[in-house]
C-alpha cells in the first residue's frame, strides 16, 4: 500500500474578483473557475497487487459519487477508480492486460496556500485493488496492437478486433494466441458495479461486469471503422516492443484512409442518466484526421442505454476542437488542433471537454505547454448527423485535405474555461508549467475528468471539485510488468509520476451532474 496526494479546485459564479481565475458563459450558462485547490501524485514506480507498475492511470477516472464524504474536520474521503491505457508502449506495445485500479482517497483543502507560502501535496490515495479485463470467453484482453486484418466472433457480439501473438507476448517463444486488443481511454462506473470502457483501438465501447468479464460491446457506424486496402483493419500501426526479434511489423499502409486515425479513437466517454456519449479524439481520416491543422471536427455519438444489454444508437453530433499556436512550429504549421482526451456531461447537453497540446511537459523536449484546458461544449443547436448521408465507410462531414466542415452542418458551441497552465495557481502547490525538468513540472498528458460536490452531499450550492489525473505512459526506470517478471527502464531516462490536479468551480445554477440516489 501507499498514499498519494491529490488536489481540488472550485469556483463561484459570483465572487470577489480576487477569488476568480476565470469565468465563462456558454450558451447562456455561467461557469466560474475559482482556484486550484491542490496537487498530488502516485509514484511512477508504484506497483499493483499483481506486481505490475501502476502507470498511465490518468487515461480516465471515475469518482464513486456515493462514497464521497465531507468529514467534520473539513477533509474529504472517497473512492476513485483509475484506468490505465495499454501499458508501457513508448518503445512498442506489449501483452499488458488492460485493467482498472481502485483507490481510497483523503483530501484536505489548503485554501491559505500562496505562491510565497505554497502547500505540500494535500490529497492522498491508498491503493485497494485491481480488476483485470477479460473477453466474453474468459480469455484475457491485451494491450498489443490489433492485426492488420481479421477479427474475433462471439455470439451476440459484433465482430471484434483481434491481436495475434506468439509465446507470452513479451518476446519469449511459445504457441500462438489470439486476444481482444484494448487501449482503454474512458470509464463509466455503473450502479451495479459494472463498467463501460471506451477504446482507442477499435474504436469500440465495451461493458465489463464487476469481475472484469466482458458482457457487451458497442460497434460504431462504419465511418468510424478503420479501413485499409478495402478491408477493415484495426491495427494502429503500433508494432511490438520485440518487433526487432522478428515477432511483428508495421501495417501497410501505416495510415488507414478512412475511419478513426491511429491512436485517435474513443478518448471521451460520459453518461447522462440513460444516455451514453462517446467522442473521437479528433477528426476521422476521411475528414481531415491525418493533419494536426485539419483534424478539428470530431464526431460525438449518443446511445440510449436504458437497456444496458441492448444499447440503441440515438444521435450523432460534431464537436469543433480548439486551435492553438505552437511556438516551436513554423508559421505555416500553425494553428494546430488541440485534440481532446476526455468529456464529462454536466447538464442539459453541456459537457466538459479536456483538450490539450502535445509534446510539452515533464519528460518532453519542451517544458512549456500553451494549451491544456477543461473547456465546455453545448450540443443544443448542433445538427444531428445520424444517418446514411454521413455514417457510411466513405462518408465524411468535412473535406479530407483541409478539414473544412460541410455546409448544412452546425457543430456544437465551444467555450474556453479552465486553463491548467496558470502558474500563479500551480505555484501555490509548488508545481509549474515550463521551466526546469523536475518532478514538479506538469506532465504532458492530462486525460481525465471527475467531479464531486464541495458540500460532500448533492451539490445544491453548485460548487464542485474537478479532479484530473495525468497519464505518465508508464515511464519509469524501475518498471515491472507480467507479474513482475518483465522489467524495463524507459529509454528516455525519466521517472514520471502519475500527477493529479483538482480545481474548485461553480457550475451553472441548479446543475445536476449526477442523478439523485442513496
Amino acid at each position: 500500500m501507499f498514499l498519494l496526494n491529490l488536489v481540488t479546485a472550485a469556483g463561484l459564479a459570483v465572487v470577489a474578483a480576487a477569488q476568480v481565475v476565470n469565468q465563462t458563459s456558454c450558451n447562456g450558462k455561467n461557469y466560474t473557475y475559482q482556484e486550484l485547490a491542490g496537487f498530488g501524485l502516485i509514484p511512477g514506480d508504484a506497483r499493483d497487487e499483481f506486481g505490475d507498475t501502476i502507470g498511465g492511470i490518468g487515461s480516465a477516472i471515475a469518482l464513486d459519487r456515493f462514497q464521497w464524504r465531507k468529514l467534520s474536520n473539513g477533509s474529504y474521503t472517497g473512492v476513485l477508480w483509475a484506468l490505465p491505457d495499454r501499458g508501457w508502449n513508448t518503445e512498442g506495445t506489449l501483452n499488458f492486460q488492460p485493467r482498472v485500479h481502485k483507490f481510497d482517497i483523503l483530501f484536505t483543502p489548503q485554501p491559505s496556500a500562496t505562491v510565497a507560502n505554497p502547500s505540500g501535496n494535500n490529497l492522498f490515495f491508498t491503493y485497494k485493488e485491481t480488476i483485470k479485463f477479460y473477453g466474453p470467453d474468459g480469455t484475457p484482453t491485451t494491450g498489443l496492437d490489433a492485426d492488420g486484418t481479421g477479427h474475433l466472433s462471439y455470439p451476440g457480439y459484433p465482430d471484434l478486433p483481434v491481436a495475434t501473438y506468439q509465446g507470452d507476448g513479451f518476446g519469449n517463444p511459445g504457441p500462438i494466441h489470439k486476444r481482444i486488443p484494448i487501449d482503454s481511454e474512458g470509464i463509466i462506473l455503473n450502479a451495479d458495479g459494472s463498467f463501460w470502457i471506451s477504446d482507442e483501438y477499435g474504436p469500440y465501447v465495451y461493458r465489463f461486469n464487476p469481475a472484469g468479464l466482458m458482457i457487451g460491446a458497442i460497434r460504431p457506424p462504419d465511418a468510424y471503422i478503420p479501413v485499409r486496402n478495402g478491408t477493415e483493419s484495426f491495427s494502429a500501426d503500433s508494432p511490438t516492443f520485440y518487433a526487432s526479434k522478428g515477432a511483428g511489423d508495421d501495417v501497410i499502409p501505416a495510415d488507414n484512409p478512412t475511419g478513426r486515425d491511429n491512436n485517435h479513437g474513443f478518448e471521451g466517454l460520459t453518461v447522462d442518466g440513460n444516455n451514453l456519449y462517446v467522442l473521437l479524439q479528433a477528426a476521422a481520416n476521411q475528414e481531415g484526421g491525418l493533419g494536426k491543422q485539419t483534424e478539428r471536427y470530431a464526431r460525438l455519438l449518443k446511445y440510449d442505454i436504458t437497456i444496458p444489454s441492448a444499447p440503441r444508437y440515438a444521435r450523432e453530433f460534431v464537436v469543433p476542437l480548439p486551435l492553438y499556436n505552437d511556438p516551436t512550429a513554423k508559421a505555416s504549421k500553425n494553428p494546430k488542433v488541440a485534440a481532446q482526451s476526455e468529456i464529462f456531461h454536466v447538464q442539459d447537453g453541456q459537457f466538459f471537454i479536456l483538450s490539450r497540446d502535445s509534446g510539452a511537459g515533464h519528460g518532453q523536449s519542451v517544458s512549456t505547454s500553451v494549451y491544456r484546458h477543461i473547456d465546455v461544449f453545448d450540443i443544443a443547436d448542433a445538427t444531428d448527423i445520424k444517418g446514411s448521408v454521413y455514417d457510411c465507410t466513405n462518408c465524411s462531414i468535412a473535406s479530407e485535405d483541409l478539414g473544412i466542415l460541410k455546409t448544412g452542418i452546425t457543430p456544437a458551441t465551444y467555450c474556453s474555461f479552465i486553463d491548467f497552465n496558470v502558474n500563479s495557481q500551480l505555484n501555490r502547490f509548488g508545481v509549474h508549467n515550463g521551466g526546469a525538468q523536475d518532478s514538479r513540472l506538469l506532465n504532458e498528458k492530462w486525460e481525465s475528468i471527475g467531479i464531486v460536490p464541495v458540500d460532500g452531499l448533492i451539490g445544491d450550492d453548485d460548487e464542485w471539485f474537478v479532479f484530473s489525473l495525468s497519464d505518465d505512459d508508464f515511464i519509469t526506470q524501475n518498471g515491472y510488468l507480467e507479474g513482475g517478471s518483465f522489467t524495463y527502464a524507459d529509454a528516455s531516462g525519466f521517472n514520471l509520476d502519475n500527477q493529479a490536479l483538482v480545481f474548485k468551480i461553480h457550475l451553472p445554477d441548479h446543475s445536476r451532474p449526477f442523478p439523485r440516489g442513496p
